[in-house]
Order: C-alpha cells, then structure tokens, then sequence
C-alpha cells in the first residue's frame, strides 16, 4: 500500500533515522515507539506525505488516501460540532441533494421520453453509490462517534469555538475517524482523552477497515489495538511482530542474542589474533598466518549498541501518620443549583493507594479539591487523621512556580540534602536533559512546567498525596519512573490518571465519581470493570460449558471428605493435554511463518509478490487465530 525504501530524515544537523525499508500494508496495525526526540512524529508526516524524506523514496498506490492527526495546534471555528463533523460527508450529501432533484425532474418528465430514461438511469446509479456508502445513516454514525469520544448530545449544537484545545482535538479526531482513510496516523490520540472515551476508541480501533500506525505513550492502549510495534532507537528503526508487551520480551531476547553471538565473534578474533601473534615470525606457519588474517580481515564485526540509561531515583519517604488518613461522612458538593454529587461516605487507610474515575465533568477534580481542603464541603463531615499531612498537585500547578528561577537551582533549594547528580538524574527522568536544567521556569511551556512541579512536589512528598493527573505530559520513561517511585512509597496516594497501565499497576481501590454519587470498588481497574459488567453473576452467566463444568469440579472438590468424588477420564485427559502441546507448537510455527513474511516484505521485489506475501500473511493470521481460540478453550476444559 506504502512503501519506504533506503529511508533517512535529518532535522538540522541532527539524523533521526536512515536506512529504513518498511511496507505498510491493508491490514497493519503499528505503533511507532521511541524516546521523545527520536523523530516518530517526523515519520509519521512522512508517511502522510507532510515532510519528505532526504534520503531515499516513499512510494504508494493510486488512490490511497492518508488521514494524520497531530498531537495538538488544531483550531476548528465557524460551525457547530455536528455540523463540524458532517463536512466530512459533503460529497455524499452533495449526491443525496442530486437525488432530490432527479426525483423532481422524473415528477416533472414524460415517462415514455429518452430524457426520462437518462435520469432514471443517473438516479440509480446515484443511489447505489449513495447506499454503499451507507448515506441514509450518516447522522447516526456521527452520532456514535461524537458519544463515544463524550460529546453529549446537548453539545453537539454548541459552535467548535466554544471548546477548549483538548476537546477540540477531539472534533478533528471524530472527523478523521468518520473519514475512514486507507491510513489513519494518529499521533498521541489518547493525549486528551479520559479513560471512557479511551476505552472507546480502543474498541472503534479493533474494529477499524483499514491500516493505522499510532504513536501512544499508554502501554495498555498500545496493547490492546497494535499487532505490530516499530521502534526509533540510535538512529535506526527495528521491527517487532506483537503488541507493546510482546516487544518489550523480543528486544529483551533480541539483545541477548546480539550479546551471545558478539561474546563469540570476540572469542573467535582472540583465538585468531593469538595465532597470528604467536607464529608470524615463523617461516614455516607463514601460510597458516596469512589464511588467519584473511579470515579475520573477512570477519563483519559485531557491534553492541550504546546502553539505553535506566534512571533509578528513590523518592524520600514521608513520617508515619495514623492508620485512618481521612474519611468523609455524608458529604454532598453543590455549585449553586448544579449537584456535583451527595451522600458520600468512605474512608481512605495508611498506604492505600486510590484511583479516582469517571467521565470528564463527573467530578473528580472536585473530590480531589475537596480532600486537599482547596474546596469547602456543601453538607457533611471531613475528617482528616492524626498526622496527616496532604500535599496536592493540581493540573495547573505551574502557577504556584517562581518563574525567575532556573530548574536546577530551584530544585537545590528545595532538596537541599540530595547531590547534583541525583537532581539532574531526577531531571532526566522528567525529559529534562543536559542544558536544559538550567532553563528559567518562565520560559517552559504548560506541560513543561507541570511535570517539573510534580518532581519538585516528589522531592519531598507528605504522608497523603493528591495527584490530579500526574500522568499527563510524561513519557513510557517518565511513568516508569513515577509508577516506581509511587509503589516504594510509605504513604498514601489518591489520584486522577486516564492511563490504564498506571492505574492498574498502581491502584489498590477504585473509587467511581458517577451520577451524582460516590461509590467504592477494591482492586485495581481490570477489577472494578470485572465488578461493574456484573462480578461473579456476570461470569457465570457469559461462561462456556467447559468453564461452568470446570467450575462444578471445583464445587466437588471443595465438598466434605466423606463426599463421593468424581475420576477424570485419564486418556481423555492425555489426549487433551497432547492437543494443547500441538496447538501451541502450531501456534509458534503460525508465528514464525508470519515473522518469515514480514522480513520478506521489507525486500521489495515485485508487486505481485509484496501481494502474494500480503495474502499468506492474513491467511496465517486467520489460522493462527483459530488455533489459539481452540487451545484457549482446550486449555479452560483442562
């Protein structure tokens, strides 16, 4: 569909990336992954056609069309959001508008007249077009994707203008999802999305017609909607087969193997160079000699690339506070007339660690201003513990920042007892590098000076901490780091993120701010989604025979002894544990054969094979597919 061949792009004097080879085919999902700066967004101009390459070519078939979201700037004005979003169909409501008119001109024409003939002949030819792309319904699918990215309908008459840029980046998303492009790119899509919405999309993904390549900063995002990740690291791009998970595992077995196999060739060198050294003086061995140094000389030299730096930094840990950090009795917030939510009632224990959720407006930021005491109670009691000490970062909290002062010496006033070193390793951590350190806070941008005031603010934490979307502006790197610092933390933490893998890695309760009241799940996400679709009844009811018959041998077998117990078939269960052992061996030759396909597909040679190639691909994905649902079911009966 797209191809890139002996692909280079410089910035400035600065190369990004060379020597890339990729095809994109029908049915690629990817996702571009990489440091900040590595030059993924450049890509993905390039594959849009926005920037051009200074190296190589950029080839792609008649009539493919390529639809690019970038991460902000967007300004859309002049319309109201749905009429916004049904520009997108104006060729299509063009034709419905000739439809009408032929339907006149026929009321009006003589049915027996050659002119007759050539509007009918026009009108159905209009109208099959029109159906194919499903005209009659264009309202309800603008609908559902206004709903799904959280529009409610009473906004949708609302002018684009009137819109903050987060949600207007929404509008242009909503339209370019409508689009359908052969190739949608979508650059940090879930940037101004909350987890609803993210949810969504996710699910709009999976289902999508045509080739995405995304670039996201959310693991369980990248997970759950890529089948293939490419990764921008020290100027060259490397392909990997799987989702975000499988390639974290590949580069881990891939580096091992570069490892190994360098660890030989370096023996190999020392064992011919001990030869040469040792009988280049001797005229007998000089032929032996002289075929050692050509085949050292023969030898393509291995090289280890430069270590990605793993920062670790320990956050110190805060003095011990009560067991009970705060509880809320009976509290109701209002905003005059408007009820944010009444009737809550919970308590939040030492070392908890509490994600608040719900659709954007529900009131979580509220809560959170409520606990950190920046907001007064309408109705009911806040008590908070012995010893407690909050300590809150709201999503604006660069405005409490001295603008005069630079990073670094900021930082040194406010940890006094940690050396240089760690504070610009702290820094780092925060996308902060090299001279960077030394900008005045004045002159960062908003999300700048926000993920500098959250390591400021983590420098020194207090025992109960208020974070309103901390993971905003950070990226895979900056997470890690926070998530690390987060789970060796002593205290108590409450926070707002829309990032699954954070939460779910994080979160030991949920609490849900939703219709007006406050309710209390434990667990992470995964299980308060569990308990919402219906916990256990749920399960039941969805379960397979294999899975509820699993289930009654698991009632049996938690019967009293004197019970009867019930023997399990022993060659049907061998002959079912041989099927499992075949099905995965199937599954891994799937894999590979897969793999085997896509490396040839970075070889360009003809057309026809890059479509015979594209072919077995999708029929061994469909293959592969089959297999693991029959191992999965094998496995539950098991």
């Amino acid at each position: 569909m797209i191809q890139l061949t002996g692909a280079g792009k410089r910035f400035g004097h600065k190369l990004l990336f060379e020597g890339l080879d990729w095809l994109i085919t029908a049915q690629d999902r990817a996702g571009l992954v990489g440091a900040n700066g590595t030059g993924k967004s450049t890509l993905l101009k390039v594959l849009g056609g926005m920037e051009s390459l200074d190296y190589g070519t950029h080839t792609a078939m008649k009539g493919i069309t390529a639809g690019y979201l970038p991460q902000d700037g967007l300004n859309l004005s002049g319309r109201s959001v749905f009429a916004e979003c049904m520009s997108v169909f104006d060729n299509v409501r063009a034709m419905e508008t000739e439809m009408e008119s032929l339907m006149h001109r026929m009321a009006e024409t003589d049915p027996l007249s050659p002119e007759y003939a050539q509007i009918t002949e026009r009108y159905h030819r209009l109208e099959g077009e029109f159906i194919t792309r499903d005209g009659y319904a264009l309202d309800a699918q603008v609908g559902a994707v206004l709903g799904g990215l959280g529009f409610k309908k009473e906004e949708w008459a609302k002018r684009t203008e009137e819109f903050s840029g987060g949600w207007q980046m929404r509008i242009a998303l909503a339209k370019l999802l409508l689009e359908k492009p052969n190739l949608l790119l979508l650059d940090e899509p879930t940037n101004h999305l909350d987890l609803e919405a993210r949810n969504w999309l996710e699910e709009y993904l999976t289902h999508y017609p045509f080739a995405f390549v995304l670039i996201s900063h959310d693991r369980y995002f990248l997970d759950v909607t890529v089948n293939k990740t490419i990764e921008i690291w020290n100027k060259k791009v490397f392909f990997y087969s799987g989702n975000y998970e499988k390639y974290l595992s590949q580069k881990a077995e891939r580096k091992a193997q570069l490892e190994a196999a360098y660890a030989n060739q370096r023996d190999k060198i020392e064992q011919l160079e001990s030869f040469i050294n040792r009988f280049r003086a001797q005229a007998t061995k000089a032929k032996q000699v002289q075929s050692r140094i050509k085949e050292l000389d023969r030898i393509e030299r291995i090289e280890l690339p430069a270590e990605e730096k793993t920062i670790n930094f320990r956050f110190p840990q805060p003095k011990p506070g009560g067991r009970i950090v705060a509880e809320f009795k009976n509290v109701s917030k209002s905003y005059g007339d408007k009820q944010v939510f009444s009737g809550a009632n919970f308590v939040i224990e030492r070392g908890d660690r509490i994600a608040l959720v719900g659709v954007n407006g529900a009131g979580k930021s509220t809560l959170i201003k409520l606990l950190a005491g920046s907001e007064p109670l309408t109705t009911g009691d806040y008590i908070l513990g012995h010893n407690i000490e909050v300590d809150y970062f709201a999503q604006d909290q660069y405005k409490e920042l001295d603008v005069n002062v630079t990073m670094l010496d900021d930082l040194t006033s406010v940890g006094s007892q940690s050396t240089q070193t760690e504070l610009r390793n702290l820094l780092g951590c925060f996308l902060f590098s090299e001279d960077d350190v030394f900008k005045r806070i004045g002159v960062l941008s908003g999300g700048e000076r926000n993920r500098y005031a959250l390591a400021r603010m983590l420098l020194h934490p207090s025992n109960f901490l208020l974070l309103d979307e901390p993971t905003n502006h950070l990226d895979m790197r900056a997470k890690d780091v926070l998530l690390n610092a987060m789970a060796d933390f002593n205290g108590t933490v409450v926070f707002v993120s829309h990032d699954r893998y954070f939460i779910d890695q994080l979160a030991t309760r949920i609490i849900e701010v939703a219709d007006g009241e406050v309710r209390v799940f434990p667990g992470n996400y995964q299980d308060y989604l569990w308990r919402k679709s219906g916990g256990p009844a749920a399960v039941i009811a969805a379960a397979t025979p294999a899975v509820v018959a699993a289930a009654e041998a698991v009632a049996v077998a938690e019967e009293p002894a004197q019970a009867k117990e019930k023997r399990v078939n022993p060659i049907k269960l061998r002959q079912m544990q041989e099927r499992c052992e075949f099905l995965e061996n199937e599954i891994g030759r799937f894999e590979a054969e897969i793999a085997e396909c896509e490396a040839a597909l970075m070889n360009y040679k003809s057309a026809e094979e890059s479509l015979r190639l594209a072919n077995k691909m999708d029929e061994l994905r469909a293959k592969a597919a089959a297999a693991t649902a029959e191992w999965e079911e094998t496995a539950a009966q098991l």
